[in-house]
C-alpha cells in the first residue's frame, strides 16, 4: 500500500518514511502543503499521513480542499497542537484521525492500519476474485482455504491488483502505486513480481487470474481464475 507522508521536519519525514517502509508501505514525502495537495491529486494513496502546520497551505487547508474534490483517502493528521478545539478543527475539515507531537510510533501504526481497514469509503475489509482473497490490512491472502505467503512488495501488488479487478493496468500504473516516486530503477522490475505473484497465487492451484494484456500491462479476472 502506498501511503503519502507530509511533514516539514525533514528528519521526522524521513523517520515516519523509513518505519512505515519496515512495515511493508511504499511511501511518498512531501514538505509542504502545496506539494501534497498535488500528490494527492496525482497518485491513488491508500492513506495520507498529514501535519497540521506546514509552509504553503496548511493542513486544514490541505484536508478541506481534498474533501471538497470528493477525495476520501484516509487522513491521519498530525499536530504538536495538542489543545482539543484544535482536534475538533482537524476532524471537522474532514480528518479521519489525529495524532499529537511527540508520538510513540507503534501507536501512528496501529492507528494508519485502523484507517486503512475503514478504507476511505464503504467497502468490504476483504478484497475478493472467486477464491482468492486478499485482507489489505493484514497483508494475507489465500486461495480456497490455504493461505499463500506474501513478501510486502507481493501484496502490494496483489491488492493493488484485485482493487482494479477486471480492468486492465499499466506497467507504470503498478509502479506508481506499489512503488514510490523516488524509484528510478529498471520497469521491468513490474515483471518480475507478477510472475513472483502468479507462481503463489495462480500455478500452484492451476489457474491463471493474472493476465498478461499484450501492449497494455495486466488484468486480474474477476473470477479468480
Amino acid at each position: 500500500m502506498r501511503i503519502l507522508v507530509v511533514d516539514d521536519e525533514v528528519r521526522l519525514a524521513r523517520g515516519i518514511q523509513v518505519g512505515l517502509q519496515a512495515e511493508g508501505f511504499a511511501v511518498d514525502v512531501v514538505h509542504d502543503g502545496t506539494d501534497a495537495l498535488w500528490a494527492a491529486r496525482e497518485h491513488d494513496y491508500a492513506a495520507i499521513v498529514l501535519d497540521l502546520m506546514l509552509p504553503g497551505l496548511n493542513g486544514y487547508k490541505v484536508c478541506e480542499a481534498l474533501r471538497a474534490e470528493r477525495n476520501w483517502t484516509p487522513i491521519l493528521m498530525l499536530t504538536a497542537k495538542d489543545g482539543e478545539w484544535d482536534q475538533v478543527e482537524g476532524l471537522d475539515t474532514g480528518a479521519d484521525d489525529y495524532l499529537t507531537k511527540p508520538f510513540s510510533f507503534p501507536v501512528l501504526v496501529a492507528r494508519l492500519r485502523a484507517l486503512l481497514r475503514r478504507g476511505a469509503t464503504a467497502r468490504p475489509s476483504r478484497l475478493e476474485a472467486g477464491d482468492l482473497v486478499f485482507d489489505p490490512a493484514a497483508q494475507r491472502a489465500w486461495r480456497g482455504e490455504t493461505e499463500v505467503a506474501l513478501t510486502s512488495r507481493e501484496a502490494a501488488l496483489l491488492g493493488f491488483l484485485m482493487r482494479h479487478v477486471d480492468e486492465v493496468v499499466s506497467k507504470q500504473q503498478i509502479l506508481d502505486a506499489v512503488w514510490d516516486m523516488a524509484f528510478d530503477g529498471d520497469p521491468n522490475i513490474v515483471e518480475v513480481y507478477v510472475r513472483h505473484l502468479r507462481n503463489k497465487v495462480d500455478r500452484p492451484f492451476a489457474r491463471e487470474a493474472i493476465q498478461t494484456v499484450r501492449g497494455a500491462g495486466y488484468r486480474l479476472h474477476g473470477n479468480g481464475g
